[in-house]
């Protein structure tokens, strides 16, 4: 995402966890490396962040090196990290604090979607803020709405991930059955493909899953974790979210078994294990 900003004609610094990641992408994009939070943001009239989970959004927002300590009034902050929703209404409240401006949009579309610049952007915050931020969504992204105030963004990410969770089980269990009752699973995909059944997943994922292939896009460890989001959610709504929440179960079982590194569409290896 950094490096299609640079390409894209912006001034960008960047800022990671582990140095050396940021000193490649320098070697890579040029632009500049900051060695804390508070150095990337100092100047900076738009903030980016993406990261792992609420807490690493924290350390890199709050304290002496942090985010905060360095922004400048009237700067924009946009976090792109996949975080709950009270975060997001709870660094709204902070960044206003130091007299700027914050947007949560979190992104869908994985490692492919933002090496390509074709991410999904969803946002919170005020229109003027969400106006300003499309500057740069365009450099990475291709399509992005404002969905409400701080936290909606986080909130429609949250049913992306539960209609994801509910896709891939189904497609799991629908290859299951091809692959038993020999049916050949690329020619299922083919003529899927053009009726009801057709989704991303299906055009994208069958013929992998069929080949026990699982080294594709997004982790089960981040999908354990934003499951884990919208299930908080769904409970301080008083909704209860079955599909997802059983799905969730078995992502952690698979994370117990060690495959918390392959993507979300092991879920058939769960599903041939019980079966």
């Amino acid at each position: 995402m950094a490096g299609h900003l640079q390409k894209a004609g912006f001034s960008t610094t960047v800022y990671n966890r582990t140095a050396a990641k940021a000193q490649q992408w320098v070697a890579e994009f040029g632009g500049a490396s900051a060695d804390t939070p508070k150095e990337a943001a100092a100047n900076a009239d738009i903030v980016l962040v993406c990261v792992g989970n609420d807490e690493d959004v924290r350390s890199v927002f709050f304290g002496d090196q942090g985010i905060l300590a360095g922004l400048a009034p009237g700067a924009l902050v946009v976090d792109h990290t996949t975080t709950s929703a009270g975060l997001a209404e709870e660094l709204d409240i902070a960044v206003k604090a130091a007299q700027s401006e914050f947007v949560d949009g979190p992104v869908s579309g994985g490692q492919a979607g933002a090496e390509n610049g074709q991410l999904s952007i969803m946002c919170g915050g005020e229109q003027s803020s969400y106006e300003r931020a499309q500057s740069v969504f365009q450099a990475y992204g291709k399509g992005w709405q404002l969905l409400g105030k701080a936290g909606s963004g986080q909130r429609c990410k949250m049913v992306n991930q539960v209609c994801i969770a509910g896709i891939l089980q189904g497609l799991a269990e629908g290859i299951a059955l091809a692959q038993k009752t020999g049916l050949d699973v690329e020619k299922v995909q083919q003529v899927l493909a053009g009726g009801a059944a057709q989704s991303w997943q299906l055009e994208n994922r069958a013929h992998t899953m069929a080949k026990d292939e699982y080294d594709f896009g997004f982790a089960i460890d981040w999908m354990i974790k934003d499951l884990g989001y919208c299930l908080d959610e769904a409970k301080r709504n008083h909704l209860t979210l079955p599909v997802a929440s059983q799905v969730r179960g078995f992502y952690q079982e698979l994370q117990a078994q060690g495959m918390n590194r392959c993507d979300t569409s092991v879920l058939l290896r769960k599903l041939k294990q019980d079966n």
